[in-house]
C-alpha cells in the first residue's frame, strides 16, 4: 500500500467517524426538538384554559361593570329628582314661611303710615270731605294679590 492509498483510507475513517458523529448530534437535536415540541403543546393547552378563563372573568367583570354604570345612572336620576324635589320643596316652605309675616309687616307699616297721617292732619271736628279728595283716596288700592 501507498501511501496516497493510506491516505485515502485514512480520510474515508475520519470521515465516516464525522459522519456518526453528526448523525448522534443530528439525533440529540430530533429527540430535543421533540420533547420541546411535546412542552410547547402542553404550555399551549394549559394557557388556554388559562386564557378561556380569563376571558371568562373579564366578560364577568364587564357585566359587573355595565350592571354597576346603569344602578349608577339610575341613582343620578333619584338624587337628580331629590334635588329637583327638595328645591321645590325648600321654595314653598321658605315663601309660605316668610310671605305671611312680610305681608302682614307690610299691611301693618303701611296702617301705622297712614294713622301718621291722618294724626298729623289736623281735624276739622265734621264729616266733610276735604276738597280735591275722593273717597277712593281714603281705600287701599287693590294690588291683584290675594290675603294669606
Amino acid at each position: 500500500m501507498t501511501a496516497a492509498d493510506l491516505v485515502v483510507v485514512l480520510a474515508a475513517v475520519l470521515l465516516s467517524i464525522g459522519f456518526a458523529a453528526l448523525i448522534v448530534v443530528l439525533l440529540r437535536v430530533l429527540d430535543t426538538l421533540r420533547a420541546l415540541r411535546s412542552e410547547v403543546d402542553d404550555l399551549r393547552d394549559e394557557t388556554r384554559m388559562l386564557i378561556d378563563d380569563l376571558r371568562i372573568s373579564a366578560d364577568e367583570a364587564r357585566e359587573s361593570v355595565d350592571e354597576a354604570r346603569h344602578d349608577l345612572e339610575r341613582f343620578d336620576r333619584v338624587l337628580g329628582s331629590a334635588e329637583a324635589i327638595g328645591d321645590a320643596v325648600g321654595s314653598t316652605v321658605a315663601r309660605s314661611a316668610f310671605s305671611s309675616p312680610a305681608i302682614k309687616a307690610a299691611g301693618l307699616a303701611r296702617g301705622a303710615s297712614r294713622t301718621m297721617a291722618r294724626l298729623r292732619r289736623k281735624p276739622t271736628g265734621s264729616s266733610v270731605i276735604e276738597v280735591g279728595r275722593t273717597p277712593s283716596d281714603e281705600l287701599p288700592t287693590p294690588t291683584g294679590r290675594k290675603r294669606a
